[in-house]
């Protein structure tokens, strides 16, 4: 009896063990493909939202400071219309001078627009989050609006000099082609070097928070996102 209670409990037991490697195989989660998923540190800038904080620390003044940055953008746009197509019409106003301050009016109009439309659409709607590419984009025009608008300053104070230093020649120095060159060239120089700078920043990974503690994407708050080496990027700004 003793023989035959062993061999009936081990026939069970074995039994048991079959049953259990049996639903083990049917429970096995489906796929297992561990060896496609990409390495976290990989993943770090794919498909990466940002949130621009901004003055999320003031709720109770979001519309008022919407309508207040409105008003201004309006006056800007207006103010810096008004200088362009004043000097564009008027035959009294073809000099250099009023060529660089109408290309200067229509630089400051697009500089306003590369953060103020963005800061007012967080304002009224609440919603702050921005896609890495759209983050991208903003600081690539903003970092070429600015550079051209030092370009451009430069060209004017060039043009003062030449009027007040050199008066007799200044008609054949600052003739209508060098002015066109001039502007060209304040545009076109930095587009190379802002698209280049953008790329540098963005290809750092963020790893870090994806708070950006600002109204715009500008290069300091986003370099202390990155959990890279950024002393070549601080460098370089």
């Amino acid at each position: 009896m003793i023989i035959k209670s062993n061999s009936d409990t081990s026939i069970q037991f074995r039994e048991e063990i079959q049953e259990g490697k049996r639903n083990a195989h049917v429970n096995l989660p489906f796929p297992q493909m561990n060896h496609q998923e990409k390495p976290p540190e990989e993943n770090l800038t794919e498909m990466m939202e940002f949130a621009l904080l901004g003055f999320a620390d003031m709720p109770h003044l979001q519309w008022f400071l919407f309508g207040l940055f409105l008003v201004i953008y309006i006056i800007i746009l207006m103010s810096n219309g008004t200088i362009f197509l004043i000097t564009k019409m008027d035959p009294a106003l073809q000099s250099p001078m009023y060529f660089f301050l109408e290309n200067f009016s229509f630089l400051e109009t697009c500089y306003v627009s590369a953060t103020l439309p963005r800061m007012l659409m967080n304002l009224g709607t609440q919603r702050r989050r921005i896609s890495l590419v759209a983050c991208a984009t903003q600081m690539c025009f903003v970092l070429l609006f600015g550079g051209t608008e030092s370009l451009l300053l430069a060209v004017m104070a060039y043009d003062c000099y030449v009027a007040i230093c050199n008066p007799l020649h200044y008609p054949l120095v600052m003739n209508h082609r060098v002015c066109i060159q001039l502007v060209t060239g304040s545009w076109t120089t930095g587009i190379p070097v802002m698209i280049g700078h953008t790329y540098q920043i963005f290809f750092l990974p963020f790893c870090r928070s994806k708070q950006i503690n600002h109204f715009f994407c500008d290069i300091p708050p986003i370099l202390k996102l990155a959990c890279g080496d950024t002393f070549v990027n601080e460098m370089l700004v």
